[in-house]
């Protein structure tokens, strides 16, 4: 039931792009017919594609995948016969997700087909990053989390001299301010290595604050521990990354290229980017960066055990 209800929500949301799909336009063995509209295998095999469903559980997913497609094909045609896919905001959600998939299928095609990072590659980038990996280190923390606007200086100075959390607890409580208490576990693979070398440098008990953003954290480090990651386990991980940075860096080429040779013309100046040589140049992404965290996520090292 869960599985139909995902395809039917998925459904409502690109109701009319779509597309009505009969007998003559939707070519394959056909399943069912509703109101003379064909659902074929090749749209079932569509949907147990995008839900990735296993050879031994596809018996009973099809059931419930078709019944998702009757639904998804009787809400399609009652919305046309009422117009739905008419109205100019529909048409104009049709047209950008059009645009998008066909955008996406080109870059697609001429990315898709790089060279798999290689084994002397992997094995560089983890002896390049012990910190993600051999020399990982897993920290245990107990945090308040509390608005901004709530660390003032008056706070920091309870903070300062904060035998344990639990003082900054109580201060917190006499004068009336609210603050959600938690348990996390943090690694040097998903904290910017700012915050990982203070880490590193505390001792156990410590308390300190943090301000992110919107949010302040009041941070006890309750224990460090060695979390070391194998290159054995850490390998796919790390070519996955590698692979999309690669796709990445040819998509911007190719977009260069793109740029280079169409004639753009901004007619609201306004909105026009500044001229090359205003421009800041983009900083280098390295494992000293503050970036480097955010990059730690994006290839799925931060979350290795």
């Amino acid at each position: 039931m869960l599985m139909r209800l995902m395809v039917l929500l998925a459904s409502l949301l690109c109701l009319a792009a779509c597309g009505q799909k009969r007998a003559d336009t939707a070519p394959g063995q056909a399943l069912a017919s509703v109101d003379g509209v064909e659902i074929t295998v090749l749209q079932l095999n569509e949907e147990l594609a995008r839900a990735g469903v296993g050879a031994a559980s596809e018996q009973a997913a099809s059931k419930q995948l078709l019944q998702a497609l009757i639904d998804r094909q009787l809400l399609q045609a009652e919305a046309v016969r009422e117009k739905i896919d008419r109205d100019p905001k529909v048409m104009q959600a049709i047209d950008r997700a059009r645009a998008l998939i066909v955008a996406q299928a080109w870059l697609q095609k001429r990315v898709g087909n790089l060279a798999q990072p290689t084994t002397p590659e992997i094995e560089a980038y983890y002896n390049a990053h012990p910190q993600f990996f051999n020399a990982r280190k897993q920290f245990a923390m107990d945090q308040l989390q509390l608005p901004a606007s709530a660390l003032t200086p008056a706070l920091k100075q309870v903070v300062d001299n904060a035998g344990s959390l639990d003082d900054v607890t109580a201060w917190l409580a006499a004068h009336k301010e609210q603050a959600g208490r938690s348990h996390v576990s943090r690694s040097t693979a998903d904290l910017a290595p700012a915050l990982a070398s203070k880490l590193l440098g505390m001792h156990k008990g410590q308390v300190f604050a943090v301000q992110e953003g919107e949010r302040a954290l009041v941070i006890a480090l309750v224990d460090v521990r060695e979390a070391p990651v194998t290159l054995a386990v850490a390998r796919p991980q790390i070519a996955q990354f590698l692979m999309k940075q690669r796709q990445k860096e040819s998509a911007s080429v190719e977009l260069a290229r793109l740029r280079s040779a169409a004639a753009i013309a901004y007619l609201n100046k306004a909105l026009a980017p500044a001229p090359p040589a205003s421009r800041p140049a983009a900083a280098p992404l390295d494992a000293t960066s503050g970036t480097a965290a955010n990059a730690a996520l994006d290839r799925g090292v931060a979350g290795l055990k």
